[in-house]
């Protein structure tokens, strides 16, 4: 009988602090002495993500022009493929995956493209296909970091030091992020994952007070 790992994901719209707390993370199991291994979506500098490349660069077209199944699709390939020469086999051996976001990111940045009356019937499309169909392993755990939208922009700008040519497709529109919030707090409650507040209005809280509420979760699967 093949053994599997435990699939922790973190989510957030970007500036949500992910990587930060995935760093946090990291140190805490290493420090446990327990066996890991990161990931994080999309692979930028892997072949896989050619397509999700050219749309985040605008080169097929803006937020309206590309179908949200399509668009989705180019996600799916960056993760199969990912999944097939790379993460699979940690996870196949009971090692800890820690991904930077993963199939549940289709729920904000591609559901919230289509009309609320249709969000039920992607959710079950999206699992279907990448669950069911392909076969990628579903989470144990889903954590979404749960960022005002005006907040991440500000963060986001921060990073950037104010150039906003470093924004893609997604982070120039504002109007975006906000509904990338509302579907992710809807496929949240559909989904089951944990929703944790970063902010208490315009107060951020701090990397070492996220940090104890995300163990508080994760120990829950470890």
């Amino acid at each position: 009988m093949t053994v599997m790992g435990k699939l922790i994901v973190i989510e957030g719209l970007d500036g949500s602090g992910k990587s930060t707390q995935i760093e946090k993370l990291k140190e805490y199991l290493a420090g446990e002495q327990r066996a890991y291994r990161q990931v994080k979506f999309p692979k930028y500098d892997d072949e896989s993500s050619a397509l999700v490349r050219m749309y985040l660069k605008g080169e097929l077209g803006g937020l309206d022009d590309v179908n949200t199944y399509g668009a989705s699709i180019f996600y799916t390939v960056d993760r199969y493929a990912s999944y097939l020469k790379d993460w699979g086999k940690d996870y196949n051996s009971d090692k800890i995956v820690v991904s930077d976001r993963y199939v549940t990111s289709n729920i904000p940045h591609q559901m919230s493209k289509l009309p609320v009356q249709e969000w039920d019937e992607y959710l079950h499309w999206c699992n279907d296909l990448e669950y069911t169909k392909i076969g990628l392993p579903k989470p144990d755990l889903v954590i979404y970091l749960d960022m005002e939208p005006e907040v991440s922009r500000r963060l986001i700008d921060q990073r950037n030091q104010g150039d906003q040519s470093k924004r893609d497709i997604h982070e120039a529109d504002l109007n975006y992020l906000l509904k990338c919030r509302t579907a992710a707090l809807y496929g949240a409650k559909k989904e089951g994952w944990t929703i944790i507040s970063c902010c208490d209005g315009d107060r951020v809280y701090s990397i070492e007070e996220m940090h104890d509420k995300v163990m508080q979760v994760v120990q829950t699967v470890l």
